[in-house]
């Protein structure tokens, strides 16, 4: 069946509910390069404006999906479960969490991304180890599921090619912020990678692109449908990203930061929701009686990790990047410092060179922030508060200005225990 652009766009214009037919026709067009970019452009503002269905987004996922391949990495000896985040500042979370994941009996193939602005990418981390390399062909992917049990690797050219240009447009035509379009996204991704079970880490607060509870709930429910009207058990953690997870953010130094994770040390908070995920994503694959925390502190992920990384040509044991130039900021004022604002945090890092404006930007591997102290800590006037790594110290100035004044909060009173899981939603 056939249908005109213009017809589809008014249809949600009008705040009707698109058909099956019509979706499958539209997105299906618009990757053959029928329906023009600015025709998809209006309809991408319709539905940010009338929003869509639980009906209408899966179906829509579903057109994304069949835009491509579906992969199919056949018995590999163990159930299959992938984890999704949907961006924050020091999210380091993939690096411990997959190799623990396998290490307690389950097979993880994370497909991933680059970072673009304040949010750090997984492939931009692990590229800081040398030799490492992040595009595999399927039967690589099978292979090292089989043999090392997690895969960290980019998504294959062919995975919803609908996907790679609608998000390319929403980025420039004010659309990003579309729920329906936002969850189709990045479900479409997740299911044509033919895992059997999928746990969402949606970021929320000042690091994350949903800034408050409500609009992540929104999202995570749209993500957790989708999952349920595909067949994929699905379950999203709603996690606090007011603050930086960890101690660092930049490519090296986040890797450095999850190696301590593996080797049984490491913050707190990254320790806390790297188990809390992991106990989830073991629920999912049929595994609840395994013990991620004991798993991890026994040393068991960090052999699997050094597996990983050697598979996919790094070698683990190779020093990282260091940055040519490190600035130390430090307390003008007395009290306890109350933690970082994750912001600021992260666009200071993207600016000293660890991010990129636009997706072909290069990135510094060295580059990026380590704070020095902790929530709680007692500072002084002249207490060492952050480190800013760079390879170009012109880049110094605006990073020092970003991290001035209520950034690095000190207060008067011990700052509140963070919670860091807010909430937990399930498909059903």
């Amino acid at each position: 069946m056939s249908f005109s652009a213009v017809e589809v766009i008014a249809a949600k214009r009008d705040c009707r509910t698109l058909s099956r037919a019509q979706i499958d026709w539209v997105v299906d067009a618009y990757t053959r390069g029928e329906v023009a970019d600015e025709q998809m452009a209006a309809l991408a503002m319709a539905i940010l404006l009338n929003g869509m269905e639980p009906g209408e987004i899966a179906h829509w996922t579903q057109a994304m999906i069949d835009s491509g391949e579906v992969l199919d990495f056949g018995d590999v000896g163990r159930p299959l479960v992938d984890k999704h985040s949907t961006g924050g500042v020091g999210d380091k979370i993939t690096l411990p969490l997959a190799p623990l994941v396998a290490a307690c009996g389950a097979a993880v193939p994370q497909l991933s991304g680059r970072g673009l602005g304040h949010t750090g990418g997984t492939l931009d981390k692990l590229e800081a180890v040398p030799g490492w390399r992040a595009s595999l062909t399927t039967d690589e992917i099978t292979a090292q599921l089989r043999e090392v049990g997690a895969v960290v690797c980019a998504t294959t050219p062919t995975l919803a090619p609908a996907d790679k240009r609608l998000y390319a447009l929403r980025d420039v035509t004010g659309t990003v912020e579309s729920v329906p379009l936002i969850a189709s996204s990045i479900m479409s991704k997740k299911l044509a990678e033919g895992t059997g079970g999928l746990v969402l880490d949606v970021k929320v607060g000042s690091g994350a692109f949903m800034k408050t509870l409500p609009r992540a709930g929104e999202l995570a429910d749209a993500m957790t449908a989708i999952g349920a009207a595909h067949g994929l058990p699905t379950t999203a953690l709603l996690t606090d990203m007011s603050r930086p997870l960890g101690r660092c953010v930049g490519n090296a130094l986040e890797v450095a930061e999850s190696v301590e994770v593996l080797r049984g040390g490491g913050p707190a908070d990254l320790v806390s929701l790297t188990v809390a995920l992991a106990t989830e994503m073991l629920a999912l694959a049929g595994l609840p009686d395994a013990d991620p925390a004991a798993v991890l502190a026994s040393g068991a992920a960090y052999d699997v990790w050094e597996r990983m990384i050697a598979a996919q040509g790094g070698d683990p044991s190779a020093p990282l990047p260091v940055a040519a130039h490190v600035e130390t900021v430090v307390a003008e004022r007395s009290g306890i410092f109350a933690g970082a604002d994750a912001l600021a945090v992260g666009t200071a890092a993207w600016k000293l060179g660890a991010g990129r404006a636009r997706k072909e930007d290069p990135v510094q591997a060295g580059a990026g922030v380590r704070l020095l102290v902790d929530p709680g800590d007692e500072v002084r006037p002249g207490t060492p508060l952050a480190e800013l790594h760079t390879d170009d110290d012109a880049r110094l100035p605006t990073a020092r200005r970003l991290l001035a004044g209520a950034a690095l909060m000190i207060t008067t009173d011990p700052p509140p225990e963070r919670d860091l899981v807010l909430d937990v939603r399930r498909g059903s």
